[in-house]
């Protein structure tokens, strides 16, 4: 078997420690990073796998090119473009600082590390990209999470037109968009939520991705139940979405 390497972000905790422990089993190689060396530490003495660690703050345009740059002599199969949080409020009242960063962390990050991969892979004309946005992306706009599901529209959009470009011009890499609903992670406590609707584990996300990502769907949308929404969402009046989304936004913030 040729050696397969994986770059996975955000692999600390959630959905991208769940996709590490898969490709670890896998016998892929693995390069993770996060911000805290010590969970990466830790996760890296679990597996049975070589597991390369970079720490960085991926809200710094500064260590997203350090990033590119420790990797650039690296041959990568797959990359889970993860990192990513949100948080929650009347956009009035939320932070402003902790919005940016996440802006730069969700968008910034986002689009640099998977411009700077697929140029890699193209070059070879094969590999995975799978973006982990929201099913958040998948609707017109979230009343109390606006900015949040701003930054994840932009994850569905971005995908969709490069997943396009690659089909037109015959090429084998695949990029795709992961849309989970509610995941049980650490993402609530980032958030400062609670979420509303019962999530669903990494372990069940990470299994539907991967059927996805071997089906080479351009959107993944892991549990029937999200399957449902998002299909419903599309005949629904946009004002009377709107409307809902914000009731169950509401919800998490108490009013």
């Amino acid at each position: 078997m040729k050696k397969r390497t994986a770059l996975i972000t955000g692999a600390s905790s959630g959905i991208g420690m769940e996709f590490a422990r898969v490709l670890a089993k896998k016998g892929y190689s693995l390069i993770l990073t996060a911000r805290r060396k010590d969970r990466l530490e830790k996760l890296k003495n679990e597996l049975q796998v070589p597991c390369t660690i970079i720490v960085a703050d991926l809200s710094k345009e500064s260590d997203c090119f350090e990033l590119c740059q420790q990797i650039s002599d690296k041959k990568i199969d797959i990359f889970i473009n993860n990192a990513g949080f949100g948080t929650c409020g009347e956009f009035v009242e939320t932070n402003l600082k902790k919005e940016i960063d996440m802006i730069n962390v969700n968008i910034k990050a986002m689009h640099i590390l998977l411009k700077r991969v697929l140029l890699k892979m193209e070059q070879r004309d094969r590999g995975i990209i799978l973006n982990v946005a929201s099913s958040a992306g998948l609707l017109p706009a979230g009343p109390y999470m606006a900015t949040y599901y701003a930054t994840k529209s932009y994850v569905v959009s971005l995908t969709k037109a490069i997943s396009e470009e690659l089909k037109e011009n015959g090429s084998d890499v695949y990029v795709g968009a992961l849309c989970p609903g509610p995941v049980d992670t650490e993402f609530n406590d980032m958030a400062d939520v609670i979420f509303a609707l019962k999530g669903i584990s990494p372990k069940y996300c990470v299994r539907e991705a991967i059927m996805g990502i071997k089906k080479r769907k351009t959107i993944i949308v892991p549990s029937l139940k999200m399957k449902l929404a998002v299909v419903g969402q599309k005949v629904l009046p946009e004002n009377m979405l709107l409307k809902i989304v914000a009731k169950q936004q509401r919800k998490k913030t108490n009013r």
